[in-house]
């Protein structure tokens, strides 16, 4: 009667991988009980964690070819985009969030345009805008950048307003740091950096102040949602981002920080279901009004 924080299946987002074909469901090896699906095979997915008290999904984007700019990030008939329309036909309650990123879709595997081998922020822009109105073209509900270019929240919010799409939100990934814990994840989308690394464009984990800048930036330029990644090594960050500003935070509960779970528990170390349920009540508590967690069914299942 006291508990002070308390979890809601409303408060998670179920990250899915999808790729062309038909009847694909292939296990990520690195993250067990996740896959790549195929548009019919997600469709089902969603489905059943709608079942278990699941409403919301992000996408993230498989393709067939990847060059230089991420053409396939931004092509209509792509994976993400033919999704999204598969899922609202059959789920017309569900809220699909688009992930943002050229990341998955180059073939040097770096989150924008590469020239003399720098990454550049600028001629970015222009192709995670045309990505950002091909997703909400499909019907994406929420719009989530998560590349740290500079400028890319205004870059998409003029580009969402000038293509008639004034109200779609926009969840930024503002504070993300240039992390160790997305090993999984980078083998599950095939985007790991052909060479360097992206710590000219992602945060420093010694930084929190900086946090506070990038986030500031965001909200300027129209985010709806701020997030903070990875969650559990940047609790302190979260808490500090809900006190200063007081809006809808998000926090993503990564691959790294799953599959660390899933490892333990599949050796008998510790006992999974409530370790699951103790790690989202502390983002949580920590200040995060909605969660991004592969544990999204099992969470959900257990909170029934």
């Amino acid at each position: 009667m006291v508990r002070e924080t308390r979890l809601d299946p409303d408060d998670f987002i179920y990250p899915l991988f999808v790729r062309s074909g038909r009847g694909v469901k292939s296990e990520i090896s690195a993250m067990p009980g996740n896959y790549h699906f195929s548009v019919d095979r997600l469709v089902q997915e969603v489905g059943e964690a709608i079942e278990d008290g699941v409403r919301a999904v992000i996408l993230f984007g498989i393709p067939d070819h990847k060059d230089a700019v991420g053409t396939a990030a931004y092509d209509d008939g792509a994976p993400v985009q033919s999704a999204v329309r598969a899922l609202h036909e059959s789920y017309s309650d569900l809220t699909v969030v688009t992930d943002v990123c050229l990341c998955e879709y180059t073939d040097h595997g770096h989150c924008g345009v590469v020239r003399d081998g720098e990454v550049v922020n600028d001629d970015t822009l222009e192709l995670l805008a045309r990505t950002a109105v091909s997703q909400a073209r499909a019907g994406a509900n929420v719009i989530a950048p998560s590349d740290m270019m500079d400028g890319r929240v205004g870059a998409i919010r003029e580009a969402l307003d000038e293509a008639g799409f004034e109200s779609l939100p926009i969840l930024s990934y503002a504070a993300k740091y240039a992390s160790s814990f997305y090993g999984p994840f980078r083998e599950a989308a095939g985007s790991a950096p052909q060479f360097g690394d992206r710590k000219a464009y992602q945060m420093d984990p010694a930084n929190s102040d900086e946090a506070l800048r990038e986030v500031a930036l965001d909200l300027e330029e129209g985010a709806d949602i701020v997030m903070v990644k990875p969650a559990l090594s940047y609790l302190d960050v979260i808490r500090r981002v809900k006190d200063a500003f007081g809006v809808p935070v998000a926090a993503y509960n990564v691959s790294g920080e799953f599959s660390m779970v899933a490892a333990a528990a599949a050796n008998g170390w510790i006992d999974r279901e409530r370790i699951v349920l103790e790690i989202l009540t502390s983002i949580k508590r920590a200040g995060a009004d909605i969660i991004l967690t592969y544990h999204a069914r099992e969470a959900a299942r257990l909170l029934r």
